[in-house]
């Protein structure tokens, strides 16, 4: 009987189906964002092991001096920090490269060699550079997955090749695995890997950034190490008692911790929003079933003369309210993935949020538009289940 009256109302029905419809689609399509938040900070930092520590130098708004951090800090904290057992310098900018015929613009990153192990970037083809490269100033590179796509469309092994990186001319000696995310601010799918010593008199000179990856010897030490590494670059840097560090360092699970906390409360607000659309939604169910009550007054009051009792007309009135809701939730469920897959096959959407499908989005959307259908419908149904027969058959 319950669902004779959806069908004999079908427009009606619909109609306060659609806010149930578009919360529950909503709650889906914003768990997907948050989902995808979550993937995108774990990609971002797989590079990075736990008792990853990483410094840079104080640029832009909030530095109160230059920074004199260079690759030879890395040396300095090898030598003299207790509890670190690696540390790795590394320059960064941006320089054009070309081979051939083609072009474009990549990160180029002055490194020594043990960047490579710290970063732990694994080996395409042909070699790294060593410490003897990086003693003689060679002219070699090593460069990423995205770079050799670009430069070499015909798909031979560049190794060997000669390439021209910044008005200067690089013997190709190795290719990087494609990594497909970020260490920091850089992809090491998109770079050219020079020696540290070769960027800085042949390439980027003063103009690149310094970074140095250094690695706790123990996770539990990353905090002594921190301090160690503080002490040993303050010295270094021959900054006076008082004045301020010009670097900065932060440690992977710090940074880690941050972004997750950033994206579960973007999750967090835009889930409130979408449980107000479902909350007016409720609201409008229960109007929907207080008139549904005052035109079947008479049905009710034909149900109860013939031995009908009341949880008897509490549960059709009831199933009816919760029947609408959970039709909404399963139809908003079917729209809200149909969303996620159209986002993430658009590359111009995709490439600015990808969006991952949550069973905890899809757990609590259906969850809530039953919750809505019961605690909506529960009141116009036990209204229902009360009206005197008599007075419901006088009723016209």
């Amino acid at each position: 009987m319950a669902f004779e009256a959806l069908l004999g109302n079908k427009l009606r029905a619909a109609l306060s189906m659609l806010g149930i419809i578009i919360g529950v689609t909503t709650v889906i399509a914003v768990f997907a964002v948050g989902q995808g938040a979550q993937n995108a900070v774990n990609a971002q930092f797989q590079n990075l092991s736990a008792n990853s520590i990483i410094i840079m130098g104080m640029f832009g708004r909030g530095a109160t001096q230059s920074s004199k951090l260079t690759t030879a800090d890395a040396r300095a904290i090898m030598e003299k920090a207790e509890h670190v057992k690696s540390a790795a310098g590394s320059i960064m900018g941006n320089l054009s490269a070309s081979y051939g015929s083609e072009s474009g613009s990549y990160s180029v990153i002055g490194a020594d060699a043990n960047y490579f192990s710290i970063s732990n970037l694994k080996l395409g083809s042909g070699r790294f550079f060593e410490e003897a490269d990086v003693d003689s100033k060679a002219m070699a590179a090593v460069i990423g997955s995205d770079v050799v796509a670009a430069l070499f469309p015909d798909g031979g092994n560049p190794v060997g090749s000669t390439i021209t990186v910044g008005g200067k001319r690089l013997e190709v000696i190795g290719t990087i695995e494609e990594v497909g995310s970020n260490i920091g601010r850089m992809s090491p799918d998109e770079a050219i890997i020079v020696p540290d010593t070769t960027a800085q008199k042949s390439l980027l000179g003063d103009r690149g950034q310094v970074m140095i990856n250094a690695q706790s010897d123990t996770v539990d030490n990353i905090t002594i190490a921190t301090e160690e590494i503080t002490a040993i670059l303050r010295a270094e840097h021959k900054l006076k008692v008082g004045a301020e560090d010009d670097f900065r360092i932060m440690d992977a699970g710090s940074m880690i911790g941050a972004a997750q906390s950033a994206a579960t409360l973007m999750t967090v607000l835009l889930t409130a929003i979408a449980a107000i659309t479902l909350l007016v939604s409720g609201i409008g169910i229960m109007n929907v079933m207080f008139v549904t009550v005052a035109e079947r007054t008479k049905e009710i009051g034909i149900a109860k003369a013939i031995g009908g009792k009341r949880a008897d007309i509490l549960g059709q009135f009831l199933l009816e309210s919760v029947a609408m809701s959970m039709i909404g939730g399963l139809i908003g469920i079917i729209l809200g993935h149909g969303i996620i897959y159209l986002v993430n096959q658009v590359e111009s959407l995709s490439s600015i949020i990808t969006l991952a499908p949550s069973v905890l989005g899809v757990s609590i959307g259906f969850g809530f538009s039953v919750l809505v259908g019961v605690t909506f419908g529960f009141y116009p149904a036990l209204k229902a289940s009360r009206l005197d027969p008599v007075d419901a058959l006088r009723s016209e």
